[in-house]
């Protein structure tokens, strides 16, 4: 049938209009809701906690209960240790993984690595809080940061290596078989040819994983615990912002909610500064054949 064949009445013409319509503004509605919670939470945070804001939030430690003032110092630094020994396990782990699955995809532990990898990334992260309390916190006998930062690299993992593998997957054939051809081994063209020719998605998905676990509260109550007082040992309990807001969201003291408001902005900040940095690496970078 030609299109020359096909008909067109104007009722026809009239229904396509009003279906194509209806269907757009339904499309519409869909992306105005899915949208509508994130702003509401954004907007509601800025407008609670930008107030409780000052100098003395970033520089001093949190008050005794009772005195007003104070500040979350020492959780703002213990995030950031923790943070750093989370990435400093995760992100050589989960890259090394993904490497391996997507270039060595024809045997069955790449198949397993992949099978864990699925099971892990949906495994509750205050399951692996405990996980982590069994292994760290009893054999070191105490709540430490290392083992804080051991939960969080657990729950990195699976972002990182899904991204490797996905964007190595991506790299051109010609690319791995132009440098085998040339001689350079196998292993050496996965380091030094395919990985940086996909070290943009890869940094992707590293800075979503570290936006994920830096506001994970429940795997730090087993592990870290909390500290009042400024800590910079890795080996004893340390303070970070998800507890600390915690602690000061289920307390009787309006004091402690507006710091807690504060703290919750700060961190819906930060995850917004990591996914824009994430947006400007990856503008007109998505096609690695370019």
């Amino acid at each position: 049938m030609k299109l020359d064949d096909i008909k067109f009445t104007d009722g026809n013409l009239q229904r396509r209009k009003i279906l194509n319509r209806l269907m757009l503004s339904l499309c519409t509605i869909a992306a105005v809701l899915s949208v509508a919670p994130l702003l509401y939470v954004f907007f509601y945070t800025t407008f609670s906690g930008i107030s409780a804001l000052n100098i003395d939030f970033f520089t001093q430690l949190p008050k005794p209960v009772g005195e007003t003032g104070g500040g979350m110092a020492n959780s703002i630094i213990g995030t950031l240790i923790l943070v750093t020994i989370g990435s400093l396990i995760g992100i050589p782990v989960g890259i090394l993984s993904g490497i391996y699955v997507a270039e060595y995809s024809n045997n069955i532990f790449s198949n397993i690595i992949k099978f864990v990898t699925d099971v892990l990334s949906g495994i509750p992260s205050i399951i692996i809080g405990i996980f982590a309390y069994g292994v760290v916190v009893l054999t070191m006998g105490g709540f430490s940061a290392l083992a804080g930062g051991f939960a969080l690299g657990i729950i990195m993992i699976p972002t990182v290596t899904r991204t490797t593998e996905e964007m190595l997957k991506l790299v051109p054939v010609n690319l791995r078989e132009a440098s085998l051809a040339l001689g350079v081994s196998r292993w050496k063209t996965s380091l030094k040819i395919v990985l940086k020719t996909a070290s943009t998605g890869i940094i992707t998905g590293i800075l979503l994983s570290i936006a994920r676990v830096a506001g994970e509260t429940a795997p730090l109550l087993f592990t870290s615990f909390g500290n009042r007082f400024m800590s910079y040992s890795l080996t004893e309990p340390i303070d970070s912002m998800p507890v600390r807001i915690f602690n000061y969201a289920i307390s009787p003291f309006e004091e402690w909610h507006k710091l807690a408001w504060a703290g919750a902005f700060i961190l819906i900040f930060l995850i917004f500064i990591l996914n824009l940095v994430v947006r400007f690496i990856t503008r007109d970078k998505y096609s690695i054949n370019n």
